[in-house]
């Protein structure tokens, strides 16, 4: 059994209000949830940048690297016009 726990770090350079990041965040977390795993909002107080970590359990290597193909997938389809990083640990 593979845990994996994965941060991405959001740039959100035409956000002005934390209103504006708290719609882009929350919109992130509901695609990530139809992925059945558990997502956090991690971020700060700076309405420039976003942080939200998740985490996903799964049998063998091959479903984690498919698992992540999906994800970034994702998030080149709907979030593609933002500047993230996206970071990945397996225990």
């Amino acid at each position: 059994m593979i845990i994996c726990h994965c941060n991405i770090h959001m740039e959100l350079p035409y956000v002005s209000s934390l209103k504006g990041r708290r719609s882009i965040v929350n919109s992130l977390k509901e695609k990530l949830k139809t992925f059945n795993i558990s997502v956090l909002d991690i971020s700060g107080e700076y309405v420039k940048e976003a942080d939200i970590d998740f985490v996903f359990l799964s049998h063998d290597s091959k479903s984690t690297a498919q698992y992540k193909e999906k994800i970034e997938l994702m998030l080149e389809n709907n979030f593609g016009e933002y500047v993230y990083e996206l970071d990945y640990e397996e225990i």
